[in-house]
């Protein structure tokens, strides 16, 4: 086995190198970070409302700022109504999310 850290409920590594998240999101807060894990999820505060898919256009364009790829790598897989949400992220350049692996959830 390599060193890298183990898999983690919210993440899956597919074969293509493509990253798969599993988002606990919390529109409205005063700014956009990674708030750590959420159960099985990872959640993000947005500093977007809930209102006409604002919140789920910051969620994508946060993930695709900390992952180092244009928007269009970054899809919403399921969830584009509710707070749980699943996110593919393309030929990732970065990956901020083993740092996230580290942060205690509330």
């Amino acid at each position: 086995m390599s060193s890298s850290s183990a898999d983690v409920a919210w993440r899956r590594v597919g074969a293509d190198g493509s990253i798969t998240l599993t988002i606990q999101a919390q529109p409205g807060a005063k700014r956009t970070e990674v708030a750590g894990a959420h159960g099985a999820a990872l959640k993000i505060r947005l500093a977007a409302p809930a209102v006409e898919g604002r919140a789920n256009d910051t969620l994508i364009a946060f993930l695709a700022e900390s992952f180092g790829v244009p928007r269009r790598n970054v899809t919403l897989v399921r969830g584009e109504t509710g707070r749980r949400k699943t996110l593919r992220i393309e030929s990732p350049t970065a990956r901020p999310d083993r740092e996230w692996e580290t942060l205690q959830g509330s």
